[in-house]
């Protein structure tokens, strides 16, 4: 199979070959074969430089040869390095190069199904939670109590509007577009969004943002990050009739948003993990609800966007989270 292979791809050269000793023999012709033993000689010279070329080609290529007429049963096998010729050793240095990128994607895309299957699987779980409560709401022979109801139904929104953006995240390039938004509108209209989640805890929230700033962002994003800081700041203060203050700051060039919550705070040793993906810390086990997705999400929107994101906090006095727009 090797040499067949080989012969298939040194017939050109062959050929060529033959057409050379021809037209020298042409030449003898035309000179009238004044001295024929020399264009026999000639041409039985030629057929040993072709045939001994092509004899040591071929056993200098016999191992590359083998390699890639059988087909291989592991990685491995195809990855060995047994070429000897220049052109060879840089192919498998190409073929190397390609596994290790397709490694490379691999594994990037097995991480993000993997990540997107759990994070599906502990939604689902937890959605379970107020689609039961509204069971039992509906199973009381009592009048129905919209508030309660509603509770669960805004619970449920915040819950699909995390997964829809996890959905999108892969995908964020196309469903990106970068404008100048007006940064109270963003903020009032999250709040708007959440004042049930205010009322329902006794948490009041007192902005600070003049009409007029205007940052380059993209709002759809950026409503659902602001929604993430806010509904955190709101859930991890648990005494009544706290504030959560929303501040800007126009620096130079930067505008800095400030969100700081008068809430439980996050300990040390939570404050470098909170933005890892389903990472929930002593705080998420003591609500029940956090899915460890949500600062996550924050964090990779941000650095998509290209807006800094920091986070302060100290157990007992409360969180802060500081977006800065270039």
């Amino acid at each position: 199979m090797g040499l067949k292979l080989f012969i298939k791809e040194h017939i050109a050269f062959v050929i060529f070959e033959v057409i050379v000793v021809l037209f020298i023999m042409s030449l003898y012709w035309l000179d009238g074969f004044r001295n024929i033993n020399t264009a026999i000689y000639t041409m039985i010279i030629s057929l040993i430089l072709i045939v001994s070329f092509l004899g040591f080609r071929y056993i200098r290529r016999q191992s590359y040869l083998k390699k890639i007429t059988q087909l291989p049963n592991t990685m491995e096998d195809a990855l060995q390095k047994n070429a000897k010729s220049s052109e060879h050793i840089q192919t498998e240095s190409y073929f190397h190069e390609l596994y290790r990128v397709y490694q490379h994607e691999v594994q990037v895309l097995y991480a993000s199904q993997n990540r997107q299957e759990k994070f599906l699987n502990q939604w689902i779980h937890q959605m379970k939670t107020p689609v039961s409560v509204l069971e039992l709401l509906l199973q009381e022979e009592a009048p129905l109590d919209k508030k309660s109801v509603q509770e669960e139904v805004d619970r449920i929104k915040r819950g699909l509007d995390m997964v829809l953006m996890n959905a999108r995240l892969e995908k964020f390039e196309d469903d990106m577009q970068i404008e100048q938004v007006y940064l109270k509108q963003i903020v009032n209209a999250t709040i708007n969004e959440n004042k049930r989640l205010f009322i329902t805890n006794r948490v009041f929230p007192e902005m600070h943002i003049d009409e007029d700033l205007v940052v380059a962002s993209d709002s759809k994003w950026l409503t659902f990050i602001l929604g993430q800081f806010i509904t955190n700041a709101v859930k991890y203060t648990f005494e009544q009739n706290k504030r959560i203050f929303v501040t800007a700051t126009k620096i130079n060039s930067e505008v800095k948003l400030t969100i700081r919550d008068e809430g439980i705070g996050i300990p040390k040793s939570d404050l470098t993990r909170v933005t890892k993906a389903f990472f929930t810390g002593e705080n998420g086990r003591k609500t029940g609800e956090s899915t460890g997705m949500g600062l996550y999400l924050a964090s990779e929107i941000c650095e998509k966007l290209g807006h800094k994101f920091e986070i302060e906090s100290e157990v007992g006095l409360g969180t802060t989270i500081i977006l800065t727009f270039h």
